[in-house]
């Protein structure tokens, strides 16, 4: 089998950041939903597992730091309690709020999905020489972390694609 050709970007989009990021996102998150499929799990629902496991958070907490909206929260937060993978309990520090647990069986479906995940980063990174592997990723945390964090207000934001059929 010979190696796979690259294609460049279309001349007016090769520069374009934000075209590039979405492309790379797009593709990555059908691979990695694709890959998820057999476990039962999406990779939204690993993202708010795997970012549960870290802390004491609530939904709402949770859903600002996994990047959805409250109502996507609750309705991911009702399919992971219904498989068994999480469920909410009262905070210890404040018996208002309900914080999300992590079950065994959830512990169990983050680290299949981690161990399936990482199989696609590294085949991903694969693509770039090894030495630019560790800075792409930085640079890309930091982007992430920093300067893109946060949307901008505008009158109307931009929807994210939904997977094609």
């Amino acid at each position: 089998m010979s190696p796979a050709v690259p294609v460049a970007a279309p001349e007016p989009l090769a520069e374009n950041l934000c075209w590039l990021l979405s492309q790379a996102s797009y593709t990555l998150s059908t691979e990695l939903t694709a890959a998820l499929e057999g476990l039962g799990i999406s990779p939204r629902e690993h993202a708010v597992l795997a970012t549960a496991r870290t802390g004491e958070y609530t939904q709402t907490a949770l859903a600002k730091m996994v990047g959805v909206d409250k109502t996507t929260m609750v309705v991911t937060l009702d399919e992971l309690e219904a498989a068994g993978l999480a469920e909410r309990r009262p905070s210890e520090t404040d018996r208002r709020a309900r914080v999300v647990v992590v079950t065994a069986a959830g512990e169990k479906m983050v680290s299949q999905a981690e161990e399936i995940g990482n199989g696609i980063r590294d085949d991903v990174l694969s693509e770039l020489p090894e030495g630019e592997r560790q800075a792409f990723l930085d640079a890309l945390t930091r982007l992430v972390c920093g300067r893109l964090s946060e949307p901008c207000v505008c009158a109307q934001p931009p929807r994210r694609r939904a997977p094609r059929a």
